[in-house]
């Protein structure tokens, strides 16, 4: 199963150690699914990852995340452009990563944003349900 992983996701990651997000991004690293990611979205992630090591995570310890994700992530070239099919045009980079990297799932808070994902066969789901589908 390929998977998207939303930017709110990854920012829930970072900020806590005790919820879904931070253990898919852990089995994530861990290669135990495969996470797709365009260049566009990995930069938005290095840019509201940053903008967190201001308000205190370390710069040092995001960049070593961002590292080591640039790592695993299989990267997905943006070849088509799906622009607009959701309801917040900001979701719109996740969707299209989703789609052009033919991912099964979209890992996201913002499930209302998502909804077209189903005309593509992607499903979306928060962190929670998406970490007990992915280890059942």
């Amino acid at each position: 199963m390929k998977v998207v992983l939303d930017t709110d996701v990854m920012v829930a990651a970072v900020e806590s150690a005790a919820g879904a997000s931070r253990q898919l991004l852990v089995r994530a690293l861990r290669c135990e699914f495969a996470t797709a990611c365009s260049p566009s979205l990995f930069v938005e992630y290095e840019a509201v990852l940053t903008r967190l090591a201001a308000a205190g995570t370390t710069e040092s310890a995001v960049r070593a995340l961002l590292d080591a994700l640039a790592e695993v992530v299989e990267p997905v070239s943006l070849d088509f452009r799906w622009r607009p099919t959701g309801a917040d045009p900001d979701d719109e980079l996740v969707l299209e990563t989703a789609i052009n990297g033919e991912a099964s799932m979209i890992v996201t808070f913002n499930i209302r944003h998502m909804t077209s994902a189903a005309d593509f066969g992607i499903a979306v789901m928060r962190p929670g349900d998406a970490l007990r589908r992915l280890t059942t």
